[in-house]
């Protein structure tokens, strides 16, 4: 694993997974604003068959805002991913954008604090997922 995401496996199947982790993330105060196929896109796009991936693009409205007060370049580095992958062995992966590793590359103490609080309700959502 690197330093900027961390991940868990799901229990369920992916299909089963998406719901689950929208649902966790909305827990935590967060809405998914994107959500991009990435498997069908590569398919659309160049032929290419892979395994389910998609982006879910998911912004906490207070912490963001409170990062773009400090920092209003800050929105090149929003939403915080959320990727649920299948794997070759057909589990299924939930990786999160570590927003203390991706906010801190701006190194401004505001950013610095809104990335450790979004880190820690991302780790709830993580292990409501991991079950």
């Amino acid at each position: 694993m690197s330093s900027y995401v961390f991940s868990v496996t799901s229990p369920k199947d992916y299909e089963s997974t998406i719901p689950m982790v929208t649902e966790a993330l909305k827990q935590e105060g967060f809405g998914v604003l994107t959500t991009i196929d990435v498997a069908a896109t590569l398919k659309a796009k160049l032929g290419i068959e892979r395994k389910p991936y998609i982006i879910l693009g998911a912004c906490n409205p207070t912490f963001a805002h409170q990062a773009m007060e400090a920092e209003p370049d800050i929105g090149a580095l929003l939403p915080c991913n959320v990727v649920v992958r299948t794997e070759p062995d057909d589990s299924v992966s939930v990786v999160f954008m570590d927003p203390v590793s991706v906010l801190g590359m701006v190194n401004q103490p505001g950013v610095d604090k809104v990335g450790h609080e979004v880190r820690e309700k991302l780790m709830r959502v993580a292990e409501s997922v991991r079950g």
